[in-house]
């Protein structure tokens, strides 16, 4: 069966071998690294199927996720666990892997609401208690040497980045890179969300956290700064709402905060990589036209040059802001 073209057909029948039945619905959600749909089931209401992308993640990695996920339903965190059938979540048909969840509604989470943000701080919080405990032996940590290192190679070989570009490009990318690895020394890692933006949250009653697609050891600021925008001034606002909440439920330790731009630059340099690297798939060209065109890499360019600035800046500190 070929991945890029999933018919409707194949994910009736993909959900019926599993004895779930599509009453009404069948819409594609947004995500492009995973095919997901959102339907409707007369026995089990809506519902959510994910086709996982072949070759990203193998089924022991994929299982881990949804162990984690169990764990972390049992313990009490707003996460949504996979639907089970003989004692197995992840399914398997024409060598597709796939599974199923209940389907959540809700609001995007207000970036700039403070209440909302400590309740997200609680339950990362909460999560991270799970996560401190629970062991990968399968999916990777977050490494500079993946999302640093080998996104370079990535870049080199499958960015179309114009000729007259290439050479101020990468020497941004090399001067961001080398000093992200000097300051990206994390002390302690757990099984973190990993992905935890707005995208991935919804607030019904209170915060969802979703997606887990991501889920690796890192250290705990990962889950926490990628809620932050807007001025300094402001993110440390926002900071502070965050650990009121995460430190009701355990403590976390402040010499994090100096890998927030690390951080920052790790997940800008892979998501140009990662789309370079899926550029070959038909659903990125047609909702990234933007992506490979001069002003693309020349706004990149500008991007590396501010991302190496703030990589020098001093850390956010609660300290001397209270």
């Amino acid at each position: 069966m070929n991945y890029y073209q999933l018919t409707p057909d194949v994910i009736l029948d993909a959900l019926l071998s599993v004895d779930i039945e599509v009453d009404s619905g069948l819409m594609a959600l947004n995500s492009y690294e995973n095919r997901v749909y959102r339907f409707k089931s007369e026995k089990e209401g809506s519902l959510v199927v994910k086709f996982y992308r072949p070759e990203r993640w193998s089924l022991q990695q994929i299982q881990e996720e949804h162990d984690f996920l169990f764990a972390a339903a049992q313990a009490g965190v707003r996460v949504v666990a996979p639907i089970t059938r003989q004692q197995s979540s992840v399914f398997v048909y024409q060598n597709m892997l796939f599974a199923v969840w209940p389907a959540v509604s809700g609001r995007q989470l207000e970036s700039d609401n403070l209440e909302q943000l400590e309740a997200f701080g609680e339950q990362i919080g909460r999560l991270h208690e799970v996560g401190a405990n629970f062991k990968l032996a399968h999916r990777p940590q977050m490494r500079t040497q993946d999302y640093l290192l080998r996104s370079r190679e990535v870049l080199q070989e499958k960015a179309l980045i114009p000729k007259k570009l290439r050479k101020d490009f990468f020497k941004h990318l090399d001067s961001v890179i080398e000093r992200s690895c000097e300051l990206y020394q994390p002390k302690k890692q757990l099984t973190i969300h990993c992905d935890s933006h707005g995208s991935n949250v919804l607030w019904n009653e209170g915060p969802w956290l979703l997606d887990f697609d991501d889920c690796r050891r890192g250290p705990a600021v990962q889950d926490l700064w990628m809620m932050q925008s807007g001025t300094r001034q402001e993110q440390l606002m926002q900071l502070d709402a965050l650990l009121a909440g995460y430190e009701s439920i355990r403590e976390f330790d402040n010499s994090e905060l100096a890998l927030i731009e690390p951080l920052r630059a790790m997940r800008i340099i892979n998501y140009m990589a990662w789309l370079a690297n899926r550029w070959s798939d038909p659903a990125f060209v047609l909702n990234f036209p933007w992506f490979n065109t001069q002003e693309y890499w020349q706004q990149q360019i500008g991007v590396l040059s501010e991302q190496r600035q703030s990589l020098d800046a001093e850390p956010l500190s609660l300290t001397s802001w209270n």
